[in-house]
């Protein structure tokens, strides 16, 4: 009670007239993520829903936890596994050395230490960084700081390499979320994904960190190759020969971004936001069906030249980001498309894409982050057809 006082006693001078009327948005923030908003609707038609955004972002930011715990699991287990060939330097290795616990693969604490001093910086930096920008924006423009951040901060966070330099981490949320976001009016406007946004930039303005074979396991001499790299130059039956079973991609204990590789971790996820209703069942089902279609055409037709044309739908399911970008990219309600049919559309486009990226250009094998960017600037465009399609047919039905 005695908090729930204190924000009532200074609300009024960060309304219009006070003392503190510019700096609105940073209250709100701050009593906001104390409080349930109090916003109500003062006229008819009233609106009565259990869900408002901050639940909607904290559902989702919920759903990321197996990931985040299985991402600080690999990135500490692939990590140790390498120290053991290359041996440890840095702050991190005195850390542990200190604490006493040692690099043993063997040991999940070893690992899960290891892997939260990578984890950690970065997404300190990211919410720094970001935040930083957010809240700018909101107090020049005069609108609330939304929580959408909040997840977009997280999601960028897991799809990086744990080897990421942190200036280039700062430099891309910086970037996603004044470019994907602000620029078009903030949180609910934007039709590109934010944190894909940062990743994308990152990609194409520094591939040397962002791409190749020693970016994943950050120990200095160590390089290996990623399940879609391998498959690209050598195909995807080459993998068991690489040490890399169909169940060790769909745990995730292979080389990765920090929380992508477990297809297990992204189901729990899924699992999660579908009975909460917070993600939308047909996107999910679309692009299951579009990539599942198009690996299987492409497999029927067959390549002596391009291997990745034999690569099965399952390997593709738990191979690279396709799995995270499913549960949490393309159900992201804001930059998919809002019609039923048109989130049929927009799922199977993506599930399409991804598969043609992979596969047709051997130059990026990954994919899912083009495909998802590609589908967000054609949801609008989706939506539009399908609402101006509906309404020929109730035009044509009550002629």
């Amino acid at each position: 009670m005695g908090l729930r006082n204190l924000f009532d006693r200074i609300e009024p001078a960060f309304h219009k007239g006070g003392r503190f009327e510019k700096y609105y948005s940073i209250y709100e923030m701050v009593e906001s993520l104390v409080y349930t908003p109090k916003t109500v609707t003062t006229v008819a038609p009233h609106a009565r829903s259990y869900i408002d955004m901050k639940r909607i972002m904290t559902y989702v930011v919920l759903a990321t936890i197996p990931c985040i715990l299985f991402g600080l699991y690999n990135t500490g287990l692939q990590t140790n596994l390498a120290i053991a060939e290359y041996g440890a330097s840095g702050w991190r290795a005195w850390i542990i050395e200190t604490l006493g616990i040692g690099f043993n693969p063997a040991n999940p604490l070893a690992n899960m230490l290891h892997g939260l001093l990578y984890f950690l910086p970065i997404y300190i930096v990211t919410l720094v960084a970001g935040g930083i920008f957010e809240v700018v924006f909101a107090v020049v423009r005069g609108h609330e700081v939304n929580e959408g951040f909040l997840v977009s901060s997280m999601l960028y966070t897991l799809i990086l390499p744990a080897s990421t330099p942190l200036w280039q981490v700062a430099l891309g949320i910086i970037f996603g979320v004044v470019i994907g976001k602000e620029v078009f009016g903030g949180t609910g406007k934007n039709f590109l994904n934010p944190a894909l946004v940062g990743r994308a930039f990152l990609y194409f303005a520094y591939p040397a960190q962002m791409s190749g074979d020693t970016v994943w396991t950050p120990v200095d001499g160590f390089s290996g190759a990623t399940a879609l790299s391998v498959s690209a130059s050598d195909g995807f039956a080459a993998l068991p020969e690489r040490g890399i079973t169909w169940m060790d991609a769909f745990i995730g204990t292979i080389q990765g971004c920090l929380g992508e590789t477990s297809t297990i971790a992204c189901l729990i996820g899924l699992a999660f936001l579908l009975v909460t209703k917070i993600a939308n069942w047909r996107l999910v089902a679309g692009c299951l069906l579009g990539m599942i279609a198009f690996s299987t055409l492409l497999n029927l037709i067959g390549s002596d030249s391009n291997p990745m044309f034999a690569m099965p739908w399952y390997w593709h399911l738990v191979v690279g980001g396709y799995a995270f970008g499913l549960v949490f990219m393309v159900t992201e309600p804001v930059s998919a498309s809002h019609t039923n049919a048109g989130r049929w559309i927009y799922g199977a486009l993506i599930g399409f894409m991804v598969v043609m990226i992979r596969v047709v250009n051997p130059a990026f094998p990954e994919g899912m982050m083009l495909a998802i960017l590609f589908g967000n600037v054609f949801a609008p465009l989706i939506d539009y057809f399908v609402v101006q399609a509906n309404i020929k047919r109730r035009a044509k039905r009550n002629a």
